[in-house]
């Protein structure tokens, strides 16, 4: 049994993350796919960078693949989130390790299209096999959205699937409320955290 780890922020799904979705059921068993999420105890918290949450990103991957994937919320940092800092030096960062591997039975590995990541999942023995970056990036996909709700002509709707497109529509008000807002995230050791809950 192998199964294959995918952590990424999904946000929102495009056609790229479903070509590298394919690709890992043809590699392994068992695709676990993990949407980071950020939670101050039970709430999720969500910033222009991550706009939509778990519950829509887990519709947008079944609306392509149905149950024939894990969706879990297991890659979740809970705030305050500078307690998973320095990376290897946190317990916290290996608490985090243990929930990404939670129910993972015989071997796997995981996938990142990013070298940085790859050392870092490296580091932390999740063995990790680094693919090419694809052409549709998420944060380019959202920059569309923003300057569609503002008004402008944009091409977004070639970028994700029939199916989240109509998540997305049905989503917009998400995309309004945001489209205006200050980016409230911090950039710490290559990652992004929400401001809202780095410490308390």
């Amino acid at each position: 049994m192998i199964t294959a780890l995918y952590l990424a922020h999904l946000n929102p799904v495009t056609k790229a993350h479903v070509e590298i979705i394919l690709d890992l059921q043809k590699q392994a068993d068992v695709v676990k796919v993990m949407p980071v999420v950020f939670k101050d105890a039970d709430t999720e918290i969500n910033s222009k960078s991550f706009p939509f949450n778990f519950q829509t990103r887990k519709k947008m991957l079944e609306s392509i693949f149905g149950d024939s994937i894990q969706i879990t919320e297991d890659y979740a940092f809970f705030a305050p989130f500078k307690k998973y800092m320095p990376p290897l030096l946190a317990p916290k960062s290996w608490e985090l390790r243990k929930q990404v591997l939670r129910g993972v039975q015989g071997d796997y590995f995981s996938y990142t299209g990013d070298k940085a990541e790859g050392i870092m999942l490296r580091i932390y023995r999740l063995k990790p096999k680094v693919g090419q970056r694809r052409k549709i990036s998420a944060t380019a996909v959202k920059e569309k959205l923003y300057e569609a709700a503002l008004g402008k002509e944009t091409s977004w709707r070639e970028d994700v699937p029939e199916s989240i497109a109509e998540i997305i529509q049905n989503e917009w008000k998400t995309i309004e409320k945001f489209a205006n807002s200050e980016d409230l995230t911090t950039r710490v050791a290559g990652m992004k955290f929400p401001k809202e809950g780095w410490s308390k």
